[in-house]
Parts: structure tokens; sequence; C-alpha cells
């Protein structure tokens, strides 16, 4: 079969693999274009000072409100500092939020949703009703109230945008578990004995998680736009300590003459939520049947 192949190539009758990968880069430039985007926020948040090698805090007063250019890529602040190593060191802070508030909403909507789905009865109900409450509530507003609660900072921040997306992971979660626990592997490791917990860690949870994790990928860019909200009124970490929803908030007062210290802290996270989501869709497309 692979002699056919070749011979099929050489002799032209099929494309050659280079012009196959150039299609299919072609085909799927958005998603590409989102790859690449995703991958320049990851570096950004990892490798700061690779990327912007000036210092976030420090500025020169005499270049204060330099439009982007060459120099500045991103322009200058009130303050003379460089907008774009501000929005490169101030990744880690936001992603690193990000990351905890759907690590949190993955871990604690999958427990309930498995323990929901697969015990049933009154648990099931008790579950979803405490799911639907967190439902009913506007996640924005959940999470300001939250956060007012538990105070101001970073950590915070996480555990309060964590918290408003339980509720998403437990209803994915829940429905996958009653999809496979009526499968026929299942119903036999439970005739054959084997103890619950044994079933739903080796069988149930294995057939379940996919769906879950697609919807992490999707709202990875949400929580962004919480995270960075939630900075933007002033929650997240104290000044001068960038992050990009408090990049946006230090700007708005001077919108009429630096537009710059707005717009593209504004177009960076647009970006990457965008990003998140075409990535998050396409990994739930590609883990369908």
């Amino acid at each position: 079969m692979v002699d056919v192949i070749e011979e099929g190539r050489r002799s032209g009758a099929l494309p050659r693999l280079p012009a196959l990968r150039w299609k299919w880069v072609r085909d799927n430039a958005v998603l590409v274009l989102s790859g690449v985007v995703a991958a320049v926020a990851v570096g950004w948040a990892l490798f700061p000072s690779v990327f912007a090698g000036g210092d976030p805090l420090i500025g020169v007063p005499a270049q204060k409100f330099q439009s982007p250019s060459a120099q500045h890529w991103f322009g200058t602040d009130n303050l003379g500092r460089d907008l774009y190593t501000r929005m490169v060191h101030g990744a880690g802070l936001s992603l690193t939020a990000t990351l905890a508030a759907v690590g949190i909403a993955l871990i604690a909507g999958s427990i309930l949703g498995l323990l929901s789905g697969a015990v049933g009865g009154f648990v099931d109900t008790v579950v979803m009703r405490f799911v639907d409450v967190l439902l009913s509530i506007p996640a924005l507003l959940l999470s300001l109230a939250l956060v007012t609660a538990l105070g101001f900072g970073t950590r915070n921040v996480a555990i309060a945008v964590g918290v408003s997306l339980v509720a998403n992971f437990a209803r994915v979660m829940r429905s996958e578990v009653l999809r496979v626990r009526h499968a026929v592997y299942v119903e036999a490791a439970q005739a054959s004995g084997v103890r619950w917990y044994t079933v739903l860690l080796r069988h149930v949870l294995p057939n379940s998680y996919q769906p879950v994790l697609a919807l992490a990928a999707v709202e990875f860019g949400m929580a962004v736009l919480s995270v960075s909200a939630l900075s933007f009124l002033g929650y997240g970490a104290k000044p001068p300590t960038p992050e990009w929803g408090s990049l946006i908030s230090e700007g708005r007062n001077y919108l009429a003459t630096a537009w710059w210290m707005t717009t593209l802290p504004g177009l960076v996270i647009i970006a990457v939520v965008l990003a998140a989501q075409h990535l998050g869709r396409a990994v739930g497309r590609n883990e369908q049947p």
C-alpha cells in the first residue's frame, strides 16, 4: 500500500506531502492563527524577560504619552513606562489567575457532576438545585460578591472566578456520567462485584472527562475576561504591579490624548479570548465520535 502511494506521488497522481501540509494550513488559517496567539501569550507568561527585557515598574517621565513606535510598540503611559513591557510582564499574573480559576472550576465541578450523576436520587437533587442557584446568578455578579467577601488580591480573584464557573462544569460532567453509567461495560463491572468507587474511577470517569476538558478550553477565554474585569475594577494586584485589566483601568482617564493605553491592551485581551474560544471548539469537534 505504501509503495502504491509513493508511486502515485512520484507520477503526480497524488499531491506531495508539502502541498498537503500547505493546504491544511490554508484551510485552517484561523486555527493556526489562534495557536500562534495562544503560544505568544503563554510565552509572555512564562518567559517575560525574553519578550520584553525592560523594567515594567520604572518609567522615564520625559517619555510619557508617547504613541506606538518602533521603540515603544504599545506606546508609553502617563509615567513614561513602556506599555508593551507592562503587558508582557502582566501576562504572568493574569493568565496564572485564569488558569487557577479554570482549575478550581474543573476540579470542583467535575466532582459534583460525577457524584450527582453516579449516585442519583437525593444527592442528585440537592447538587443540581445548588447548581441551578449558581446558574441563576450572573457569573460576574457572583464573582464580585465573592471577591468582596474574600478581599482584594489576585488569588482571591482566581477563587471567585473559579467558583462562578463551577456550575457549568458540573452540568456537563453529570450529563456525561448519566450517558456512560448505563453502558454495557459499566454494568458488567458492577455485576462482577467491582466496588462502586472503582467503577467510577476506572470506567465512568475515563469515558466522561473529554467533553469537560473541551469545556475548560472554551471557558478559559471567558475566565480571562472575568479576571481582567475584576482587575479593571481594582480587585486584583495592588499598583504598580501590572495586570491586563488594571492596565486598561489606568488608561481610561487618558482616552482623548492617549488612546493606545486602553485600546492596545484591550485588543490583546480580545485576541487571547478569541484564540482560546476557537481552540476549545476545535478540541470539542475533534473529540466527537
